[in-house]
């Protein structure tokens, strides 16, 4: 988040503090609680540390369930203010209407003449309906958080590229990205999701890292489930921050070498093409284009950078289309868009979407948005293309709101987007 966009960010959250604040402390006298000096005290002490979360999960090294977890947490509560606000707003549209229709209704006074202000209560009803209102999202999200862990969505759209070869036109290529293995519990419901992929017989597919949380072992009881993703064209994968074993302990290095040597193995046994830094020339009759694969390479400095797209790039001069697997979508804003101009399209994962948001065709929301310029979904810069995958499984909170697991198909076409010609 920019700088400027942070300080109009919290600028607004404080205005909506004041208010909640003000329709509390407008609660009849009855209610001493809110009246109290102590009270508001520990209302701004708490809004504080809330709004310290923000700096928190942007400036300091975290791991990704803490900040996810934090965030979450920091959201909801808003949510709950504001939902309260917008009943406070009702009772102070339906105030100001009572006051104007009796200062209407008044005698005109002589200038010597004093009359009393016109005091009109807040209403309790509206105050307690508030607070209800406001417990609702807590409620309602608390019931729905597991619900949307293993609802996988299939997403369709079409990839246009202008230099695209004829024999590779009208090609369906699916991805999924950041499978977690180390977060399931419910292996058949894993097993449905790739059935989903396995039914839209894709030409080929992109797995874009993040297959387990810590160490190798977490994809023994889900190796035999993901074998079956198989592709005509074959599948292509990368590894994302979470494959290098950076966030378990070891007993020596020896051992962490051993358990990424497994997690590369596994690869294999699954019959995916695992592109270290490296590219495959895929071919159609006598067209062909560039699949490239890049190790991790994130922006923000906590998480690895062992992409070197100077060595991913060597020898594809000549291909008309080049399509790059890299994890995090940082690296898209960061590398691949000042430095590499000749890479068509990027496809990643890596945010999860925070697994809490709003997604619709034409507008989509998440917390996450405030660490990443790109998060969900296409984006364009020029006649580069970016895609942002939300993940396959789960990681850190065991649910996910609004945002649901994604499997993602596109159909190649050769042609320039039509939303680019308009624009």
């Amino acid at each position: 988040m920019h700088n400027l966009q942070l300080i109009l960010f919290i600028a607004a959250l404080l205005l909506i503090d004041r208010y909640v604040l003000s329709g509390l402390r407008g609660l009849p006298k009855k209610r001493r609680f809110f009246h109290k000096a102590s009270f508001t005290r520990s209302y701004w002490i708490f809004t504080a540390l809330l709004l310290a979360v923000i700096f928190f999960v942007i400036y300091i090294k975290v791991g990704f369930g803490v900040r996810l977890g934090l965030l979450i947490l920091f959201f909801l509560v808003y949510l709950c203010k504001v939902s309260f606000a917008l009943f406070i707003l009702v009772d102070d549209v339906r105030r100001a209407g009572i006051f104007l229709s009796r200062k209407n209704k008044s005698s005109p006074q002589t200038p010597e003449a004093k009359t009393e202000p016109f005091v009109i209560p807040r209403s309790e009803f509206l105050m307690q309906a508030g607070l209800l209102a406001g417990a609702v999202p807590l409620a309602a999200i608390g019931l729905n958080m597991q619900s949307g862990l293993y609802d996988y969505h299939i997403k369709r759209h079409i990839l246009y590229l202008p230099n695209l070869p004829k024999a590779f036109d009208g090609i369906r290529l699916g991805q999924i990205s950041d499978i977690h293995s180390g977060s399931f519990y419910n292996p058949r419901a894993v097993r449905g999701g790739v059935d989903m992929l396995m039914r839209e017989k894709a030409d080929l597919i992109f797995f874009t890292g993040d297959l387990v949380n810590r160490i190798t072992p977490e994809m023994k009881d889900y190796q035999d489930i993901f074998s079956k993703v198989k592709a005509p064209l074959g599948v292509f994968s990368s590894l994302g921050n979470h494959d290098y074993g950076d966030y378990a302990e070891w007993p020596n290095e020896a051992a962490k070498q051993k358990n990424f040597n497994d997690l590369v193995t596994t690869h294999k046994n699954l019959g995916w093409d695992l592109l270290r830094n490296e590219n495959r020339r895929l071919k159609i009759g006598n067209d062909e284009i560039g699949i490239l694969g890049v190790e991790n390479w994130g922006e923000i400095h906590r998480f690895p950078r062992r992409g070197r797209m100077d060595i991913t790039i060597k020898n594809t001069d000549d291909l008309p289309v080049k399509l790059l697997l890299s994890h995090d979508p940082s690296h898209w804003r960061a590398q691949v868009l000042p430095e590499y101009p000749q890479i068509d399209v990027m496809f990643s994962g890596h945010t999860h979407g925070m697994q809490l948001g709003v997604q619709t065709e034409h507008f989509q929301w998440s917390p996450v948005q405030y660490i990443y310029n790109e998060w969900a979904g296409f984006y364009h810069e020029g006649p580069q293309q970016l895609y942002v995958n939300v993940g396959y499984g789960f990681i850190g909170i065991h649910g996910r709101v609004g945002i649901l697991p994604e499997i993602t198909i596109f159909e190649l076409k050769s042609a320039i987007d039509p939303k680019l010609k308009r624009a």
